[in-house]
């Protein structure tokens, strides 16, 4: 959705003209800068081309999978955009803290949510996170004459999020239909406490399934490194003729196997 009036909000670059849109932030994607897939590419290339020569001790078939670089940038946007969502939840988690108690205290949700800025600021004093700035968003777009229920569900969209949807759905539907707001985001803010909690939960107890996961992973690798600087003439028939296409299987189903392994550790909630 798109703004048509100005903003002056100081995350956000003014229009030029009453006319220009504003895009507001999509927690779907995560866009990253020419810098950044640049470094990403360089990065992903000297870690292929790394484990090309330990494999195969050929420099052309190393630099042919140095190639595989130009992936990384693909995977580590979307790590980062794990990451932003994981955040954007649990600090939409303490906002409706804020707002409950706010409710409770007899305060209109207009002024909850402004309240809710206020108490995100004492936890975070920097006010560099994605909640604040879509709280000040709504609480502008309420100046303006916007219903709430509009802004918010604007935010639950871009959001993408299960809870937020949940929360924007029935948010809205009391609003218009006169519900019991305080008992709604009581009800809703313990609800997503608790998923949170089983979720860190799950995440401390596959912490060490994770550890023992990367070590396996780099456990060939060492293994390889330790017979060619110990026994070179050992491994000397893998680097040539025949050798090379055991080399490269081996390189595959190392692959696949780490593939495997990543995802039988993602586990998500």
């Amino acid at each position: 959705m798109l703004l048509k009036r100005r903003v002056d909000l100081p995350w956000k670059e003014e229009a030029k003209s009453p006319d220009d849109a504003v895009k507001l932030a999509d927690y779907r994607v995560f866009p990253l800068s020419p810098r950044q897939k640049g470094i990403c590419v360089l990065v992903g290339g000297a870690a292929f081309f790394a484990l090309g020569y330990i494999f195969f001790r050929v420099i052309p078939l190393a630099l042919l999978l140095s190639l595989g670089g130009v992936l990384a940038p693909r995977y580590w946007s979307r790590y980062l955009l794990r990451r932003r969502r994981e955040t954007l939840g649990l600090h939409f988690r303490q906002a409706l803290y804020s707002l409950s108690s706010s409710l409770a205290a007899g305060r209109s949700v207009e002024n909850g949510f402004r309240e809710a800025i206020d108490d995100l600021k004492l936890l975070y004093p920097d006010g560099d996170n994605d909640v604040m700035r879509e709280l000040a968003i709504i609480c502008a777009r309420m100046d303006y004459g916007q219903p709430i229920e509009e802004a918010l569900l604007d935010f639950s969209r871009r959001a993408a999020l299960e809870d937020i949807d949940n929360f924007a759905d029935v948010f809205t539907t009391c609003k218009r239909s006169g519900g019991d707001l305080v008992e709604v985001v009581r009800r809703t803010s313990n609800l997503i406490g608790e998923k949170l909690e089983i979720s860190q939960e799950i995440g401390v107890m596959i912490a060490q399934k994770r550890f023992e996961a990367k070590a396996m992973l780099a456990a060939p690798i060492l293994f390889l490194l330790f017979m060619q600087m110990t026994s070179p003439d050992y491994m000397r028939p893998l680097h040539h003729g025949a050798g090379l296409w055991i080399s490269g299987l081996a390189l595959l189903l190392f692959a696949v196997c780490a593939w495997l392994m990543l995802k039988i550790i993602d586990i998500r909630i």
